[in-house]
């Protein structure tokens, strides 16, 4: 009891993660930066695996995770492995094919363990699938010289015969991620239209720490990724290699972070979108950063809805953003750019074709906008272009460089498969039925601080609040589902957190990734999460969820809501 109380007092008063996780905890010590050895495989390639689709029709034996060399791929670059990993995202009757619309019952990942995978067609994805490679040692797919169709990996393929029609709607081509994996397409002739990507995405998507290699040959037909919709997503830490365009892009409401663009001809073409925030871009000897023109004259109705470029470095690049001229047919759109610095880029903004209108050379551009303007309440607008005031922006807000800070999603590669502890190995059932919320707070109290704690693919039933304190990491499975039900998530009128991240002004690590908060039905009285966890002074981004998400209003087969 001294003990605690001095751990207490100290905690409190130095906000400290490591006083504030060993109240409650049995750990030996700390969790520390990971103990894996040069050479081990990545410790979701290695640990014991028993997540389940707990709704699917037979969750005993229908198969989560799913290691591509278990279905017969080879990955030594010269054995076609396209069957073979075609087997593996489309095995169990998952949804796909053009006949599901959509399905949270056949969750998968498709796991690439170091290597490279040659492949001849393409690798169509399912729906609620992750791709993830080796974090440690990213496995490349490499197209064969005789690559037949759309794309290395085409997210929504279009169906033959079906006149434009494809699997999935664009605005439901939700739950899917990539992450940890190289294309290579440079065994493809230069000017065959190859693509490395096809992702027209929706919601609850994201790419994550992939790179596309094409041709560097003059007047190559190579791009790294193509979307011609989509509707929300995330990516990030990305890397264009050559190629005609790095991403050719439409859609609408999609962030981009750290995007590096190298030897394209248009590191960024962007026909049409509205929406869109790129940061933390890096473009190195293209002919153009951003080619907001169409493919082809549009009515004047259409235009380049919103584009947000912050953050950005480029590079020997003759023009940075080049702008439809009005033979398109297209109105030029709203555009802001934030911290931008050029070096040797002659025409920061100009008309494709025609006029500059924002001089470049080799200086910074501190905030520049053009779009139309709105006076108080009139409904009559101006277009304008020209210097606009700059952000404040917090220097809480900014990294060393400063520029915006970000995290990237948490893969624990460095971690050996010893500092995993798995949910269901400690008791929880994760059978959408079984009340796993002592379970889960049993495994939390014991581990939190030092071990990850891993949910395995599940749904786990709760009844109460889960309390996770600063300096605890958190990691699913193919989103596995904390599902809330029961009496005390029944009144609005006097509420219940479902999960309580942190005692109130805890400081410290706090990571949870790849989640899904959710409730058995209406659950009027459910407060699904209340956060508050703060970082720990002078240390950015301790605390914070990546590619987790509420869902409100069920699953099955539903249109995604996301709040």
């Amino acid at each position: 009891m001294l003990l605690e109380k001095v751990l207490l007092f100290l905690g409190t008063f130095f906000g400290s993660i490591s006083f504030a996780s060993a109240l409650g905890t049995s750990c030996s010590a700390p969790l520390g930066s990971g103990s894996a050895a040069a050479g081990d495989p990545y410790w979701l390639q290695t640990i014991t695996h028993q997540g389940t689709s707990a709704f699917n029709a037979n969750p005993s034996s229908y198969q989560v995770f799913r290691n591509v060399k278990d279905f017969g791929a080879v990955g030594n670059g010269v054995t076609d492995d396209t069957a073979a990993i075609n087997s593996a995202m489309s095995s169990g009757n998952r949804c796909g094919g053009g006949s599901c619309s959509s399905s949270t019952l056949t969750p998968a990942i498709v796991y690439f363990p170091s290597g490279t995978y040659l492949v001849s067609s393409a690798i169509n994805t399912y729906y609620y699938t992750q791709m993830i490679g080796d974090a440690r040692s990213p496995p490349t797919l490499l197209a064969s010289p005789a690559f037949l169709g759309f794309a290395v990996i085409d997210a929504n393929p279009y169906i033959p015969n079906g006149y434009g029609a494809q699997w999935f709607t664009n605005q439901d081509s939700s739950y899917r991620s990539v992450r940890n994996i190289v294309i290579d397409l440079r065994l493809i002739l230069p000017l065959t239209a190859a693509i490395g990507m096809h992702w027209p995405g929706s919601k609850a998507t994201s790419l994550i720490n992939v790179v596309v290699h094409m041709s560097t040959f003059p007047g190559n037909n190579h791009r790294g990724l193509v979307m011609e919709s989509g509707d929300g997503g995330f990516m990030g830490d990305l890397v264009f290699n050559g190629g005609k365009n790095g991403m050719q892009v439409g859609g609408q409401d999609f962030t981009v972070r750290n995007l590096t663009v190298n030897n394209a001809r248009s590191a960024i073409h962007m026909p049409s979108n509205l929406g869109w925030t790129f940061q933390g871009v890096t473009i190195n000897s293209c002919e153009t950063g951003f080619d907001l023109t169409p493919l082809k004259p549009v009515s004047s109705s259409k235009a380049i809805g919103s584009v947000a470029i912050v953050d950005a470095v480029v590079t020997n690049t003759p023009t940075f953003v080049g702008t439809p001229s009005a033979s398109t047919g297209q109105s030029t759109g709203s555009l802001v750019l934030n911290n931008i610095k050029l070096n040797n880029v002659p025409t920061a903004v100009g008309v494709v074709g025609g006029a500059t209108v924002l001089a470049g050379g080799t200086t910074t551009i501190a905030s520049w906008g053009q779009g139309n303007v709105y006076s108080r309440t009139s409904r009559t607008k101006t277009f304008a272009q020209g210097s606009i005031v700059p952000p404040s922006k917090p220097s809480n807000l900014l990294d060393s460089a400063g520029r915006i800070f970000g995290k990237s999603h948490p893969q624990y590669a460095n971690y050996a498969t010893s500092e995993i502890i798995s949910v269901k190995s400690q008791g929880a059932a994760g059978d959408g039925r079984t009340d796993d919320t002592a379970a889960i707070q049993n495994v939390i109290n014991e581990y939190a601080g030092c071990k990850i704690i891993f949910f395995d693919a599940g749904s786990y039933y709760v009844t109460n609040t889960i309390s996770i304190p600063a300096g605890t990491q958190i990691v699913g499975e193919a989103w596995s589902v904390i599902l809330a039900g029961g009496s005390n998530f029944a009144s609005q009128d006097t509420p219940t957190v479902v999960v309580q991240a942190g005692e109130a002004n805890s400081q410290g690590v706090l990571e949870i990734s790849d989640i899904i908060f959710s409730t058995v039905g209406p659950a009027p009285g459910a407060i699904m999460i209340e956060w508050n966890v703060h970082d720990p002074s002078g240390q950015q981004g301790a605390a914070g969820m990546w590619d987790s998400h509420i869902r409100l209003g069920g699953g099955l087969s539903c249109q995604y809501v996301m709040f």
